[in-house]
């Protein structure tokens, strides 16, 4: 550790008052932040001399000619252009983070899987190292389709930094709390929290309390969004307001640093002389966020049935095929059933879309055992999947008097592409090889004498 601490490093902007201290509410908006007075132009974007020698610089998040509800853009003013953040690069190994097509010839991604929670360990791994692909689907090169990992980090990353080239990152803590240090501020996020670190943000990670394990989506496609409400209407869901941007944070360190970049899908490293987090001022709405799952207001059934569960869609992010989603992140948390003659675990089915499963925790309702806190689960396209025998007994046999879900926090990062396995996934995490005999013992009850009803 150098003299001073990480956080001290940081000239932070003057704090919001209020419960969002440190934060700028809202997703998606336009917004404006400065560390220091009037370091942010005013009526202008590109002014011939920016105040205290600063730097104008734009970092787009969308093509420029994007149409106008799409186009995302953040005006920075920094100490150096980021032309200063890069030198020649040398090719690096990072041994357990895969991008698509990612199609390893003797593993079967053909099938219904489910994951044991990674095991904690005494090797150093950072925010980089500690990433562990779990499957990949589509392809990084034409930037459609996505990536899950695995993170398990217990070392903090010093006068190392890193940005994706390739794609945004959708974190999801399962256990400890992770500090992003990124150019345009600083973002904690714990379990029951995400934070969306978007496409080409530099930013090193810390670890406040460790060590930190949770799952991560990486979304090659267009950004994550939230997702349209139709006959809902303006209310539910995930509401805007609840998303927290952070407030302008700069560093202003002469000290050799290294910068990692991924770049279709290879990383390579970069040394410079001084910290790239040197944004003193910013406005515009290509920024990261955070986003407390808490705040989650499910909707659903209050009669008979219960609608599908594209019904609790956090985020989505869109394909070129209307309403099938290159990315939906989907959440289950807490809530009350109260629908009459319904079975109401998620019914059987199988699907167009692939869908993987974490759980943050507590007990899914569809499978009471073996889908443990920081475990997962794949049933990938058109494979049939559905409750165990013991969710299904139970719920065709239960009482049906309003039932409140508790203590259960579950996702899903659903896409429309088939999603392989990596040789890790296969081979070296703890996969439940007994995950397909659950639907084993499930009984036949049929009988077909003229008249036998339920």
């Amino acid at each position: 550790m150098n003299e001073m601490s990480k956080t001290e490093r940081m000239t932070v902007a003057p704090s919001l008052k209020g419960p969002h201290e440190g934060y700028m509410p809202g997703f998606g908006n336009d917004y404006e932040t400065e560390a220091l007075p009037d370091a942010l132009p005013q009526g202008m974007n590109s002014p011939q001399k920016c105040n205290y020698g600063l730097y104008g610089e734009q970092l787009s998040g969308t093509a420029f000619t994007a149409p106008a509800h799409q186009n995302e853009r953040t005006w920075c003013y920094r100490i150096r252009p980021s032309v200063k953040h890069s030198h020649r690069y040398e090719k690096i190994d990072v041994p357990h983070w895969k991008s698509a097509p990612n199609v390893a010839p003797d593993v079967i991604s053909l099938g219904q899987y489910r994951w044991s929670p990674m095991p904690h360990t005494e090797e150093t791994l950072t925010w980089i190292t500690g990433m562990h692909t779990m499957t990949t689907a589509g392809d990084v090169n034409t930037q459609v389709g996505m990536a899950s990992h695995i993170y398990m980090v217990n070392t903090s990353m010093e006068d190392d930094y890193f940005f994706s080239a390739d794609s945004e990152l959708l974190v999801v803590p399962q256990e400890g709390i992770l500090r992003f240090y990124t150019e345009l501020g600083i973002i904690d996020v714990e379990p029951k929290e995400i934070a969306i670190i978007p496409r080409g943000l530099v930013y090193r990670v810390e670890v406040l309390e460790g060590p930190a394990r949770g799952f991560v989506c990486e979304n090659y496609g267009q950004k994550f969004e939230l997702p349209g409400r139709g006959p809902i209407g303006a209310n539910c869901m995930a509401n805007p307001r609840d998303f927290k941007a952070p407030v302008a944070a700069f560093e202003d360190r002469e000290v050799p640093s290294t910068v990692t970049v991924k770049w279709c899908g290879q990383f390579h490293t970069t040394k410079i002389g001084h910290s790239p987090l040197d944004v003193v001022a910013w406005h515009g709405n290509y920024a990261p966020v955070k986003y407390d799952l808490r705040t989650y207001c499910p909707v659903g059934s209050i009669l008979f049935d219960h609608p599908d569960p594209s019904i609790f869609t956090v985020l989505t992010a869109p394909s070129g095929q209307p309403g099938t989603a290159n990315i939906d992140f989907v959440l289950f948390r807490e809530r009350w059933m109260v629908m009459e003659d319904t079975f109401r675990p998620p019914w059987y089915h199988k699907n167009i879309m692939s869908e993987l499963m974490g759980n943050i925790y507590g007990q899914y309702d569809a499978k009471p055992q073996g889908f443990s806190p920081g475990g997962m689960s794949l049933h990938n396209m058109m494979l049939p999947h559905g409750p165990d025998r013991e969710a299904f007994e139970k719920a065709s046999n239960s009482n049906l008097g309003p039932d409140k879900l508790e203590d259960t926090m579950s996702f899903m990062f659903e896409t429309r592409f088939p999603q392989h396995l990596t040789v890790f996934a296969a081979n070296e995490a703890p996969l439940q090889d007994d995950y397909i005999d659950c639907w084993s013992d499930i009984e036949k009850k049929f009988d077909g004498t003229p008249g036998k009803k339920k």
